[in-house]
């Protein structure tokens, strides 16, 4: 799953999470906890169940009824799935009777031979459905979500029943099944479809194709055109995750249309493979290949899973109850509507004027996130209004917030502010540039801030490259690159040699 890239920037966006009471009361009407539910609450003494916990196939029209299912095969295989999770998940327990007839824990010195299994009782998490708060409802989701996810990599049945061995038990060296490659495989779409639906301008609130998801973990970045055996790979992909995704729907994970079942009888699986990696967003048709979109809660779900798995994956709203110096640094690669949306949060929970000085403080320091900390504060600033106003002024003469609490001022259309020392200015013009190199912004947007900078400035090389800034020298350099004017850019990168040359 994606975590974090080597510069410590999160490569995945925040998301917009629904508060915990919503997400809880999200999770209690998802079809496969609900029924798991309803049948802890049904199940009592004379429930029957086999040496594994299942329910026995005698239980099982009995248990489909009191689901309000049909009294049919499809009915009885949903039961027995919301049993496995209602034990899963500790909604019920099932105590093993010992060979002297008392009861046990199940597990415990177990006859595994025997046909049937203990004693079936309330489980210790049932009463957190009405008495547990909204966390401890979405940790038996969260639990639920586990072994559904662990269903959906085992092989499937078709695949077991070709490996049977004379007496019906699995020959698993048999079984071409790498659990390890199946649950990389499956994180790995997932992954991507929680990215797809967090980044701005990505799938968002749209469902997402399922060759596209299938074509996005196996065609290589560096692959401009699929060869066959790689749509072949897809179309192969895309068929294990129709049926990963109509397990995981039950769930509340995904919403899910399924694979036409009548386009692939149609279709062989290359021509499948093939429209669906190479034309899936043109395809008239591509609702037919399936399409696949996380819920609310499936984002909530995907997420926690990939924080389990130590990757950065930040939520808006984590750095509310935070310093300053951890919102500045937080929101520093944040897209824009995602830092003013956590800033705004930030701000709700302190007052205007301390909150400014708070920001102007963080602000400070010389170590390379520095600079677009300072862009970030100046952002800040304008969200908190006049009442910023004495804080900001009160760095005037700083020589690092100066040229920043002068441009807040001019921007409010205060006319008693004295003018800045040549210095400052300079100083200013690189910690801008600083600032937005790092946040690697819209380029034609810095070329223009870069050659309007040496525009306005006569002679601005020849102080330039004398800055005390740490980036000076990378400025100049990367102004070397920018500007459109051979011989200016010449200049800047004649200036960028000096700044280096002068460094102790």
């Amino acid at each position: 799953m994606p975590g974090a890239r080597p510069s410590g920037r999160p490569a995945l966006p925040p998301v917009r999470l629904h508060s915990d009471a919503e997400l809880a009361r999200d999770a209690l009407a998802t079809p496969l906890l609900s029924r798991a539910v309803r049948l802890a609450r049904w199940a009592g003494p004379d429930t029957r169940v086999g040496a594994g916990g299942d329910l026995v196939e005698e239980q099982l029209p009995a248990a489909a009824r009191a689901l309000d299912l049909p009294d049919d095969e499809d009915g009885a295989a949903d039961a027995s799935e919301a049993w496995r999770i209602a034990v899963d998940t500790g909604l019920v327990e099932i105590e093993e009777e010992s060979e002297d007839g008392e009861a046990g824990e199940a597990g415990e010195d177990g006859d595994e031979g025997r046909e049937e299994g203990g004693a079936v009782t309330a489980g210790g998490n049932l009463p957190l459905i009405t008495g547990g708060g909204p966390q401890d409802v979405l940790a038996l989701w969260q639990d639920a979500l586990e072994a559904v996810v662990s269903d959906a990599i085992a092989p499937l049945l078709d695949e077991l029943s070709d490996v049977l061995g004379p007496d019906g038990e699995i020959d698993f060296d048999a079984l071409d099944w790498d659990p390890e490659a199946e649950s990389e495989f499956l994180e790995g779409v997932l992954g991507n479809l929680y990215l797809l639906t967090a980044s701005e301008g990505g799938a968002g609130e749209g469902p997402v194709p399922l060759p596209a998801l299938a074509a996005s973990v196996i065609v290589p970045d560096d692959m401009s055109e699929p060869t066959d055996d790689v749509l072949e790979q897809v179309s192969e992909a895309m068929m294990r995750l129709d049926d990963q995704f109509r397990l995981l729907e039950p769930i509340g994970l995904v919403e899910y249309q399924p694979v036409d079942e009548a386009l692939m009888a149609e279709e062989d699986a290359e021509t499948r493979g093939a429209e669906g990696a190479s034309s899936a967003a043109d395809d008239e048709d591509v609702s037919r290949y399936g399409l696949v979109k996380l819920t609310p809660l499936g984002l909530y779900g995907v997420r926690a899973r990939l924080l389990e798995a130590g990757a950065v994956a930040p939520a808006l709203g984590d750095l509310a109850d935070k310093g300053a110096d951890a919102l500045l640094d937080g929101v520093a690669y944040y897209p824009e509507e995602s830092a003013r949306a956590e800033t705004l949060q930030w701000l709700d929970l302190r007052a205007p004027a301390a909150a400014a000085g708070a920001l102007l403080d963080a602000a400070r320091g010389t170590d390379r996130g520095a600079p677009l900390r300072r862009l970030h504060c100046q952002q800040a600033l304008a969200l908190v209004g006049a009442d910023a106003e004495p804080a900001v002024r009160a760095v005037l003469d700083d020589r690092e917030l100066g040229g920043l609490a002068r441009v807040w001022l001019a921007e409010r259309g205060a006319t008693d502010v004295p003018p800045p020392p040549e210095s400052m200015i300079f100083w200013l013009a690189v910690d801008t540039i600083a600032a937005q190199l790092d946040a690697e912004g819209d380029l034609e947007e810095l070329q223009g801030l870069v050659e309007g900078l040496v525009g306005r400035h006569s002679g601005f090389f020849d102080a330039a490259w004398r800055v005390d800034h740490p980036a000076t020298a990378d400025v100049l350099e990367a102004m070397g690159r920018l500007h459109g004017d051979k011989r200016t850019a010449k200049e800047a990168r004649k200036a960028a040699f000096k700044a280096r040359s002068r460094r102790p």
